[in-house]
């Protein structure tokens, strides 16, 4: 536990889990995307759909790390 603020840093256990989970993610969305119509894939893969997604997400999670965890 850190001192003072009261809250434990993940283990390895907790990080492995994670990678996992995102790894399972990206795996299923690739396999998702493979079974959509040639265009939709085009689409998909040559439109500005896949900056908007990862500059969504990227400001949501640097979002999530700014506001931190409530306090227990």
């Amino acid at each position: 536990m850190v001192e003072g603020q009261g809250r434990t840093e993940p283990g390895w256990r907790q990080v492995l889990v994670v990678a996992a989970v995102v790894v399972l993610v990206v795996l299923g969305a690739a396999a998702g995307t493979s079974l959509l119509p040639t265009e939709v894939q085009r689409l998909i893969f040559h439109g500005p759909f896949l900056i908007v997604v990862l500059i969504v997400g990227t400001a949501w999670l640097l979002w999530r790390i700014a506001r931190g965890r409530p306090a227990a």
